[in-house]
């Protein structure tokens, strides 16, 4: 059941520049309501827009950081 005492939380590291790190694998909903997932242990977010396989980073954000 989600969210029982039993449930290991999470972790996401928030960085300045760059993007949300998930320990995953991890399901993500988006604007438009479609859902894209990953399996990976470690997933990076975009949050700066840039990247071509959003919502995924790809370090676009490096070009103009």
């Amino acid at each position: 059941m989600p969210n029982s005492p039993s449930d290991t939380p999470r972790r996401v590291t928030v960085r300045r520049k760059g993007p949300l790190l998930l320990e995953g694998p991890v399901e993500v909903e988006l604007e438009d309501g479609t859902v894209v997932s990953s399996d990976r242990f470690l997933v990076a977010l975009c949050t700066c827009r840039r990247s071509r396989r959003y919502p995924w980073c790809d370090t676009s954000h490096r070009d103009r950081a």
